[in-house]
């Protein structure tokens, strides 16, 4: 870290000050400093906003294609057989995110996207056909599947805290916006200057550029175990399990799908709607796209309130309500003016989604199942967008554009109506689990586990009561488990000697598991002690899995056998986790 670089742990303090000094708006100010003072974080950040402007400026790109070549029925068959594929082999590209460092994964779907667009411009440069376009852009969707799950499974091993993966959600929140705003912005600048080739051309310079920008992050991996080839497809079924195993998650994944599906209709109606219903020809499709993008920019704004939320699940339900509603009010009011008003608020909503779906499900799955998890997310994205292109003609057809309007918002405001007793209790078990994370990061070596090990870690707690004069372990006992006290004190001895008195925040017990052998000092219930039990097995996984804080055991341990050996009057001062 550079002398100009402000250390993430201290951004995040700086989310309070900012709050008691500047009110909200010094918390949304102090939530985006948590995440770009992590040079990592800037770059992952970055490169996915150039991947999501990319991802729009071709789906704009690209229904101009479909509709020269056959009109409204066009647009919606083509965009459905370009996603289908991206549907089926999501999550088995997925497992990728989960065997592979996830960064790779980035650099390689990146790096095929800007070959395949490429390529694709050349193609509608030489004339080589529409057919050969599709194909292309079939490749081009199957990796842009590929991006969100290996970047929405990194980001929480770039993060130390809930707060700051909070706001790292809010940041991406916002470049996804400002893709989704700059992507059609291009598009629209680059049909009008020269044709569809011309956006598949800065869409292949976009991509390759995110790609060389992703391989400058550094951090520290979590373990992985080599597993053989032929596992791939059991791996990728363990990713829907997860989904039924996780209920919360499944909610949560359940109303993003009308969403998606909403999303995939509006790709669509937008195109009628600009060039059918408002008559504003094929630049008009950009402007109404660009729309969108404005308003998820200014939610996303509005969305970096939400790093000290405790409401986030509520907060998405919310969000997937705003991409139907304001769809009955472009049928009630078909102006101009209006649409813009009202694609705007869907734009808002879109912010609003992706801090709680792509911030809980990190906090529920254990590590090596995210990539997956999110995998099979993206895939039903791409199944459910694409089952909503098919949708939007067929409702067009059946009760006019103003008439498919009204009967595709309602959708997402019925959904969200139906989970909304789940979204509460999901967002009151987050609180409990906050408060378990704070308890546990007040031991030095826990503190330099990243997000998922110590949520990991938190997951697996149990409380455990211990009465007053009631031994914990006495010393020569096997170790089998670390303990941090949530409340009360305990005294520990050592040779019948009292070493000293632990309260609140203390973790002691991690000498015999991580050195082997039996329990160095006897500790001893002093009043009623609540303490959170870590089991051996987690306990080490975690430790010994990350450098950090393998290493900060060490010199712990190293430090307290030193102090113990030198007598109970050097042992008073010891520092304060005692084992």
């Amino acid at each position: 870290m550079t002398a100009g670089e402000q250390s993430p742990e201290r951004a995040l303090v700086g989310v309070g000050e900012q709050a008691r000094r500047g009110g909200w708006l010094g918390v949304a100010t102090a939530a985006f400093r948590a995440t770009l003072a992590d040079p990592n974080l800037r770059r992952a950040q970055l490169a996915f906003g150039v991947i999501v402007a990319a991802q729009w400026a071709f789906t704009v790109a690209l229904s101009v294609v479909a509709f020269r070549q056959g009109g409204t029925a066009a647009v919606g068959v083509v965009l459905m057989i370009c996603t289908l594929p991206a549907a089926l082999l999501g999550p088995f590209g997925a497992v990728l995110a989960d065997r592979l460092p996830r960064e790779r994964v980035l650099i390689g779907a990146g790096s095929l996207q800007a070959l395949a667009t490429g390529c694709a411009a050349l193609a509608l440069g030489v004339e080589a056909g529409a057919i050969v376009v599709y194909g292309l852009a079939i490749v081009t969707a199957v990796t842009f599947t590929a991006v969100r799950p290996a970047h929405s499974a990194l980001l929480p091993s770039l993060c130390k805290t809930p707060q700051q993966l909070t706001s790292a959600t809010v940041v991406r929140g916002l470049m996804d916006s400002v893709g989704t705003l700059v992507g059609p912005v291009v598009a629209a600048g680059g049909l009008a200057v020269g044709g569809p080739a011309a956006v598949f051309a800065v869409i292949a310079a976009g991509t390759a550029w995110s790609a060389l920008l992703i391989t400058l992050v550094r951090y520290e991996r979590p373990p992985r175990n080599v597993r053989p080839r032929r596992r791939i497809a059991r791996e990728a079924v363990e990713g829907f399990a997860a989904l039924g195993r996780y209920k919360d998650v499944a909610l949560i994944t359940g109303i993003a799908l009308a969403q998606t599906f909403t999303r995939g209709c509006v790709n669509v109606l937008v195109v009628i709607v600009a060039i059918e219903l408002l008559a504003n020809g094929e630049a008009g499709v950009g402007v109404l796209s660009g729309a969108i993008g404005a308003g998820a920019v200014v939610g996303s704004l509005a969305a970096a309130l939400l790093a000290r939320s405790h409401a986030l699940a509520r907060w998405e339900g919310v969000g997937v309500a705003l991409w139907g509603l304001p769809l009955l009010g472009i049928a009630a009011l078909p102006y101009d003016v209006a649409a813009l008003a009202f694609l705007a608020a869907v734009g808002v909503g879109n912010a609003l989604v992706d801090v709680g779906l792509f911030t809980l499900p990190a906090r529920m799955v254990p590590d090596v199942l995210l990539g997956r998890v999110f995998g099979i997310f993206e895939s039903l994205i791409s199944l459910t967008v694409a089952l909503g292109a098919l949708a939007a003609p067929l409702a067009v057809h059946a009760f006019g554009v103003r008439g498919a309007l009204a009967v595709v918002g309602l959708l997402c405001p019925l959904c969200v109506l139906a989970a909304w007793p789940r979204l509460r209790r999901i967002d009151r078990a987050i609180i409990v689990r906050d408060d378990e994370i704070a308890l546990l990061r007040g031991v030095a070596m826990l503190r330099a586990l990243p997000l998922p090990a110590i949520e990991q870690l938190a997951a697996g707690v149990k409380r455990a009561v211990v009465s007053s004069g009631t031994t914990v372990f006495d010393e020569g006992d096997d170790g089998d488990a670390f303990y941090v006290i949530a409340s009360g004190e305990a005294e520990v001895y050592k040779g019948g000697r009292a070493l000293r008195v632990l309260s609140r925040g203390d973790g002691f017990g991690e000498i015999a598991l991580l050195r082997k052998c039996a329990r160095t000092a006897t500790v001893r219930a002093r009043g009623d002690l609540h303490l959170d039990t870590i089991v051996r097995n987690d306990f080490l996984a975690a430790i010994t899995g990350y450098r950090p804080a393998a290493h900060e055991a060490d010199r712990e341990i190293d430090r307290l056998l030193h102090h113990d050996a030198a007598g109970s009057e050097t042992a008073m001062h010891l520092p304060r986790t005692v084992r």
